[in-house]
């Protein structure tokens, strides 16, 4: 049975449409580009017992959050080990393997989820999906890229530009699933109506003659309740937040599209280009195109594979710096200086504009090189990158002296051109490895490029936070240091010796502290985000270099005919 997936049956006729390959490619794109879409799980999986509001025995954010990480490191693993695999046994191989780890990564992750073991989410989501996510993302490059040898940029946008907008449909897909499996927990009354007992930390009532655990629902609970619901003391274990089903539900619709894209999957035959078509002369050559092919354990061996995995690695470090803080930046740095505007909505629909001008990104710049030129396309990345990313710095300190819209229009176009480019990185990067090395086996060359995006979802994030702790922590030092010690004593209920303890415990925050600064001290906040802001600006200056000193393969590289 397995023979029908061999690479020999999927040769295409003479006359075949080449364009029938782009959905087959978009379709397994769009079905693994969810997992950007993580942070939508969340909210349920944290509250997985308690159901209304997160239980004592409920998973704990930090916990879960690690889990997309686990799948872009699996990604970039997975697609180095399976690029090579890919030339051998053809797409729809790959195609059909993915299919089968990315749903039933969902499976096994679904059954974590109502069994309470953990270690099976990060398993089957994590480790077994991410390996989906890697052999699909590879399975349509190279494919594409011998269709299309006229326009590598366009073919290899095309597919790509599913990556990033699976999380856009995404959206419209995993909250309703999870509305619909939902049951609420058992309803006791109110606070009032109930004889609450606490021990252990747990609040507890008798039922049936014995205690059991519940959880109570305030105010502010409400509104992150998946069903309209009263406030009260509601039973743990009694209800079903439904985030089980709905990965069974998607890890099965998932399955059956992928399966379908990778039975689409064709391969031209040795020798096919397209009518009319003649390949570009190397001595006139604009983008450094070669004729040659370089062996996927030689390209190994040479100076431009590294300078390009510096150049994906660099760029993806860079985007995620925006991307990974976006919301929580808009809200920082706008959210208190334009209050009536910037608000939670507002900063709610900026993350989904994300995802959109991500996915624009990907088929017009990766479009765009065709005719500029992949290393002129990644010099406007990486030279305009460094404007836009050292101007989000003055931008903040701009609106939090003078507050105006002009700052919040300039910060949103200049970062959504940002996430533009982080998308056309993504999407340029194969057409610019088949310049370099070839055609041949430039799906197992990309496939082992992509150790630079695992590399950096470990390495941004980190950086990320760490800079941001770092700037947390001088902003309130500064701040103390212009406080009463009166006035704080009388604020916290504690003296400026304690200060190490409550920030620990958060009782002491930037924000708090400003309530009882001096008039006309300036709000710290909007530059928390400047260090991050600057280094991003400096590895793209790194980047910058190794793609301007890029220069062709050294012919003993080249195979030979």
């Amino acid at each position: 049975m397995l023979d029908i997936l061999a690479k020999k049956h999927i040769v295409a006729k003479e006359g075949f449409n080449r364009w029938l390959i782009a959905p087959a490619a978009l379709g397994i794109h769009l079905c693994i580009g969810s997992v950007y879409a993580w942070s939508l799980f969340n909210p349920a999986l944290i509250k997985r017992v308690g159901v209304v509001t997160s239980a004592a025995d409920d998973w704990t954010l930090k916990s879960v959050v690690w889990i997309f990480t686990v799948a872009i490191v699996f990604l970039g693993l997975s697609a180095a080990i399976g690029g090579k695999w890919l030339e051998k046994v053809g797409p729809r191989m790959v195609g059909t393997v993915s299919a089968i780890c990315w749903g039933g990564g969902f499976l096994v992750g679904g059954i974590g989820i109502l069994s309470g073991q953990l270690w099976l989410l990060y398993l089957g989501y994590g480790v077994i999906g991410g390996c989906g996510l890697g052999l699909g993302y590879v399975s349509p490059v190279g494919t594409l890229i011998r269709w299309f040898p006229d326009r590598r940029g366009m073919a290899t946008g095309i597919a790509i530009m599913g990556f990033g907008g699976g999380a856009m449909i995404a959206k419209f897909m995993i909250e309703p699933f999870i509305k619909l499996f939902y049951v609420a927990p058992k309803y006791l009354g109110t606070v009032d109506d109930v004889n609450l007992i606490t021990e252990g930390g747990r609040r507890l009532v008798e039922e049936a003659g014995k205690f059991q655990e519940v959880v109570v629902v305030g105010a502010k609970d409400l509104a992150s309740m998946y069903a309209p619901g009263p406030e009260g003391v509601y039973l743990v274990g009694t209800g079903n937040v439904g985030v089980a089903e709905a990965f069974f539900a998607l890890g099965a619709i998932y399955f059956v599209i992928m399966m379908c894209a990778a039975f689409g999957y064709r391969v031209p035959r040795e020798g096919w280009k397209p009518e009319g078509w003649e390949p570009p002369s190397e001595d006139k050559q604009k983008s450094m195109i070669t004729q040659h092919h370089v062996h996927i354990d030689e390209a190994l061996k040479t100076r431009q594979f590294y300078q390009l995995w510096v150049v994906l690695c660099f760029n993806v470090t860079a985007g995620i710096g925006v991307l990974g803080v976006a919301k929580t930046m808009m809200s920082e740095i706008f959210g208190t200086t334009l209050p009536g505007i910037a608000d939670a909505a507002f900063a709610s629909t900026y993350v989904l504009m994300i995802s959109l001008f991500n996915m624009i990104g990907r088929i017009v710049w990766a479009s765009a090189s065709d005719y500029l030129g992949r290393r002129t396309t990644y010099w406007i990345f990486f030279s305009l990158g460094i404007v836009l990313y050292c101007s989000i710095p003055y931008t903040a300190q701009q609106v939090s002296i003078n507050p105006s819209i002009v700052w919040l229009v300039y910060f949103y176009a200049a970062t959504m051109l940002i996430f533009t480019m982080y998308g056309g990185g993504f999407a340029t990067i194969p057409a610019y490895l088949a310049d370099i090395f070839g055609t041949k086996f430039v799906g197992g060359i990309h496939g082992r490029l992509l150790t630079a995006w695992a590399s950096a979802g470990v390495f941004g994030p980190l950086a990320i936070t760490s800079l941001r702790e770092i700037s947390v922590k001088n902003a309130i030092n500064d701040l103390i240091e212009t406080i009463d010690p009166v006035a704080f004593q009388t604020k916290f209920g504690a003296g400026l010796e304690q200060l190490e303890e409550l920030i620990a415990a958060k009782t002491v925050t930037i924000n708090k502290l400003m309530e009882i600064a001096p008039a006309g001290t300036v709000d710290p906040t909007s530059s928390l985000y400047n260090t991050t802001m600057y280094l991003m600006a400096a590895i793209l200056f790194v980047a910058l270099v190794m793609n301007a000193t890029m220069r062709p393969v050294d012919a003993k590289h080249h195979m030979k005919e």
